[in-house]
């Protein structure tokens, strides 16, 4: 299993939100290049970066950071937030990044991944999908749509993904554990299709890893247990290898 230690950009800061709630962001970090060499110093081959500034507008604000950490470390990046071109997901792949996520896109424009999956591949395009209460929210989590979480990863296995970015709101910031049985349930429907799941949201310690591992979840996504000390990150990743 990876561990995608995560760095989330408001405003060119490293912050941290709790349910998603852009009122609630707190810095965590003075360095966004500093933190992600201290990932690499722990073992991580993988970065998770957001730019909440773009997820909020629908519009990259800042890509250069993100640029910057491609080319400037050895961390492959995946980076989500503000795509819904294929200009967009283009730049971010010419420029080093590994991983686009699309978001909301799904929702609003499923042609479209479908389209970006043939253009790109699928190892390059990741469907995010966050959750409130089993449906899908969109436009930087201001908005709850009608779509079941699982029935959009469903459609989209269709279009060709193969991986996605799974997170419960209610959990997201909060350190009270990830959703395993919402987690659990879409990687179980998903696995016919070759789909992997990476979990965001709650994670808060190893035992924590170990079930999404027990779970067959291909991913976790650690953010706020890193910056406040309640996971280590070089243990996690040892776990998601062994």
């Amino acid at each position: 299993m990876i561990i995608f230690p995560a760095i989330d950009i408001k405003n060119g800061n490293c912050v941290r939100l709790l349910r998603g709630d852009f009122k609630t962001a707190a810095k965590v970090a003075d360095s966004y290049m500093n933190t992600a060499n201290g990932f690499v110093s722990a073992g991580a081959e993988w970065i998770h970066m957001i730019d909440l500034d773009g997820a909020k507008s629908a519009v990259p604000k800042n890509t250069d950071i993100f640029l910057d950490v491609a080319k400037n470390t050895p961390l492959k990046v995946q980076v989500g937030g503000g795509i819904r071109t294929l200009e967009t997901a283009e730049l971010y792949l010419n420029g080093g990044v590994s991983r686009v996520i699309l978001g909301s896109v799904a929702v609003e424009n499923p042609e479209f991944v479908k389209t970006a999956v043939k253009e790109f591949g699928a190892e390059r395009v990741a469907v995010g999908i966050d959750a409130k209460n089993g449906f899908v929210a969109i436009n930087g989590w201001l908005q709850t749509s009608s779509v079941n979480y699982i029935q959009l990863a469903l459609e989209m296995c269709k279009a060709g993904v193969r991986y996605f970015i799974f997170t419960d709101i209610d959990k997201d910031g909060t350190l009270t554990r990830p959703n395993h049985g919402k987690t659990k349930r879409l990687q179980d429907e998903i696995a016919v299709f070759g789909g992997k799941v990476t979990a965001s949201g709650g994670i808060k310690t190893l035992n924590n890893i170990k079930t999404l591992k027990k779970n067959n979840v291909y991913g976790a996504i650690c953010g706020k247990s890193l910056y406040s000390g309640t996971l280590d990150l070089a243990k996690a990743i040892k776990e998601g290898r062994e």
